[in-house]
């Protein structure tokens, strides 16, 4: 039986799992990472630590399977799924980073990006991009580490530097740096690709003053990228029979978890609810331009396909659960917050918006800041605690009714259900309460760790474990459905209460 070791390099974890063909897991490792703030509103990783992270969790997962009785020559090709948007820069000769990894929460760059809106340019860059200015891309980052960086953007010109997402980054180390490429997802997520052309733009090149040296090739989703290199897990007994496998496929965390939520198709969406939430639909062989607030964006792709999507994107969906643990101190533990909600039988009129680093789509307002309304004497940190998980389900519903709309008025059907997955996807609170705002049903799977298994899926078609998307389809299945239980009248109740409390938030 052939076996598929994905790595997935999160915002605030690096995890590997190694897949069956039929999308089983037999073995997973992960360690968390950690966030750096310099500064108010920058979030920074040390690209060294995501990587050895990345590297040690494939290592344990291997040695996992071997203890199983497994013979590692089982192990047939590696997919990679990454954090998108994040930003590396690196020396092609020794490589290392020339400085640390900047973040996709990170809102540094919002006053360069203010400056382009200022000169016109939003129009011309949505119409090549399908995204809007804004510093959660790459473009800008880039911009600022060129500039910020002594002799980057010299030795950038010279060819001497290599840019990438995550993605990149891993495979620069995973092949010895002997590739230095990307996928049509994560170009897709940098404001320098477009994404008609399918190609880096040399009109926002010249605009962000981004040589093209340093960028990275660009490949279908599904495509043999090279070979890991034999010793790179590491050494001894337990990785005997190990060689080099090929690197099968490559996609940003939420185009990857579509795939392997077999969202093939237009019309099918999902929503991924990790440190961030962000939900995709897919929308076939044709970008869908948005009048609400969404983004054109490429999905994961076949060679010879062409596959788009519309996006939504929050900025701050289980992170918020991660606030509640390390900044308040609440809670010993994120598992904790469940009981807490539940021994309330409401928010009791509290209204959380989580803006800590703006509000993503369809708001886009990167100067709101969190706020906790409608406070009373009888407010307590269990009403807080509930409002909290609350707010993620809020913002994810304001998402689906923006993209309800694109999708009504471009002629495609009523989205029918809602696919999840994600850590905060577990939590059963929380998807009954994203139920009854939608009105449509929330289909969990059995499999939650669809990220992970998208880059499985891809590795497996391009090295011939799968023969087509056909197969990969027939093997998802439901894990449980949660109807919507709450009145039309009253859902709508709710999120206009939580309009209320955004515009609170977005004040000045």
């Amino acid at each position: 039986m052939a076996l598929i070791l994905a790595l997935d390099q999160g915002t605030s974890s690096s995890r590997s799992i190694v897949f069956d063909e039929h999308g089983h897991i037999l073995a997973s490792a992960q360690l968390e990472t950690r966030q750096h703030y310099p500064h108010p509103g920058w979030v920074e990783h040390d690209p060294m630590e995501l990587w050895t992270s990345q590297r040690d969790t494939a290592h344990a997962a291997l040695v996992q399977l071997r203890t199983q009785g497994r013979d590692l020559s089982e192990v047939y090709a590696v997919g990679i799924t990454n954090q998108r948007e994040t930003t590396v820069l690196w020396r092609r000769d020794t490589g290392q980073p020339v400085g640390p990894a900047i973040v996709w929460q990170d809102r540094r760059t919002e006053a360069q990006c203010a400056r382009w809106r200022e000169q016109g340019l939003a129009d011309l860059i949505r119409a090549k991009t399908g995204l809007v200015i804004d510093p959660y891309f790459s473009g800008s980052k880039l911009q600022w580490l060129l500039d910020h960086i002594d002799g980057a953007r010299a030795a950038a010109q010279r060819g001497e530097l290599a840019f990438g997402t995550v993605d990149s980054w891993l495979l620069w180390n995973l092949t010895g740096g002997t590739v230095h490429a990307t996928d049509v997802s994560n170009a897709s997520r940098t404001m320098l690709f477009n994404i008609h052309t399918q190609d880096w733009d040399d009109e926002l090149l010249g605009l962000m003053d981004i040589p093209r040296e340093v960028l990275p090739k660009v490949h279908p989703s599904s495509h043999v990228y090279g070979a890991a290199q034999p010793g790179i897990w590491g050494s001894g007994d337990f990785l005997a029979g190990l060689g080099a496998l090929p690197i099968g496929g490559m996609a940003g965390d939420q185009q990857a978890a579509l795939f392997g939520q077999a969202g093939f198709t237009a019309g099918m969406a999902k929503n991924t609810y990790g440190t961030g939430c962000f939900m995709l639909m897919h929308t076939g062989a044709q970008t869908q331009p948005s009048a609400n607030g969404l983004l054109s964006t490429v999905a994961a792709q076949l060679p010879g396909q062409r596959a788009y999507a519309l996006e939504g994107s929050v900025f701050i969906g289980g992170a918020v659960v991660q606030w509640l643990r390390d900044g308040l101190r609440v809670v010993r533990t994120a598992s904790e917050v469940q009981g807490l909600a539940e021994s309330v039988p409401d928010s009791g009129g509290v209204m959380f918006v989580p803006a800590f680093t703006g509000l993503g789509a369809p708001y886009w307002d990167s100067e709101a800041r969190g706020a906790i309304v409608g406070l009373t004497r009888g407010s307590t940190v269990a009403h807080i605690a509930r409002a909290a998980l609350e707010s993620i389900a809020f913002q994810s519903a304001a998402l689906l009714q923006a993209m309800s709309r694109d999708a009504v008025a471009s002629g495609c059907c009523a989205l029918r259900e809602l696919r999840v997955d994600g850590g905060a996807c577990v939590n059963d609170l929380l998807m009954q309460f994203q139920a009854d705002l939608l009105g449509i049903p929330v289909v969990r799977p059995q499999v939650v760790e669809t990220t992970a298994l998208g880059a499985s899926y891809l590795a497996g078609l391009s090295t011939g474990v799968y023969a087509d998307t056909e197969v990969i389809g027939r093997q998802w299945r439901a894990e449980r459905t949660f109807e919507p239980q709450l009145s039309r009248d009253e859902a709508e109740a709710r999120m206009a209460h939580w309009e209320h409390a955004v515009r609170q938030a977005s004040a000045r």
